[in-house]
Formats: C-alpha cells, structure tokens, sequence
C-alpha cells in the first residue's frame, strides 16, 4: 500500500527494470564477457524451459521441423558464435554483435510457433519499405 501511496504521490523512488541491471555489466570488467555468457545461458535457460510443456524428445522434433528448421539452425548458430566470440576469439564487439543476433534469431525462432506470425511480419516489413 506503501508504494501505492508513492506512485500516486509522485514521490516513488526509481527502480531499475531488469533490463538495466543486466547491461550494468558491461560497464564492469570483462562485462562484456559476462554479459554475453549471462545472455546466452538466458536463451539456453529460455529454450530449455518449454521442454517441460511437451517433453523434450516432442520438442526437439518438433524444433527441427521443416517450417522452422532454418530458424532453429540459425538460433543455435548464434548462442554458438556468442560464447566463441568471448572465449576463443576475444571479440567484445563481435560479442555484442552475437548478442543482437541471438535476440532477433530467437524472436524469430518464436514467431515459427505463431500461425501466420512470421508471415505477418514479413507483409508488415515489405509494406512499411514500399
């Protein structure tokens, strides 16, 4: 009720979202190794977790289906690139490069599980380019 009153009151102290506290580390360090470990084993954990809805042989079948077999790949590619990027090549800027591509291989990658989600998106994108 307390935070309630401060919301209401405009006196609410600033709280960072999880977001922001992620991306502190690359502030740290060799943040930008740990962020980029954190992250990948953020979308391992992510991808991991469905495996509990239909069991993880259903889910890797169903992973390589061939609708979405291309994101998959791509999907794996990436967390794979990530961590050699920071480990093997010591890239920082490949890294975060990784880092991006991750993100947007496992939107798409989610999409593929979406009816007509990634067509959407297709027809959104050429529309908003012509």
């Amino acid at each position: 009720m307390e935070k309630l009153r401060r919301v209401l009151s405009g006196a609410e102290d600033e709280e960072q979202g999880l977001t922001a506290q992620g991306t502190g580390l690359l502030f740290l360090p060799n943040g930008t190794k740990l962020f980029a470990v954190f992250y990948t084993l953020g979308n391992l954990a992510a991808l991991f977790s469905t495996c509990f809805l239909m069991g993880p042989v259903k889910q890797i079948k169903r992973m390589f289906e061939p609708n979405r077999l291309i994101a998959t790949i791509v999907m794996l590619l990436c967390l794979a690139l990530t961590l050699c990027a920071v480990f093997w090549w010591h890239k920082k800027g490949l890294a975060i490069i990784f880092c991006i591509l991750q993100f947007l291989a496992m939107t798409w990658y989610s999409l593929s599980y979406i009816p007509f989600a990634r067509d959407a998106i297709i027809k959104c994108c050429t529309t908003c380019l012509n």
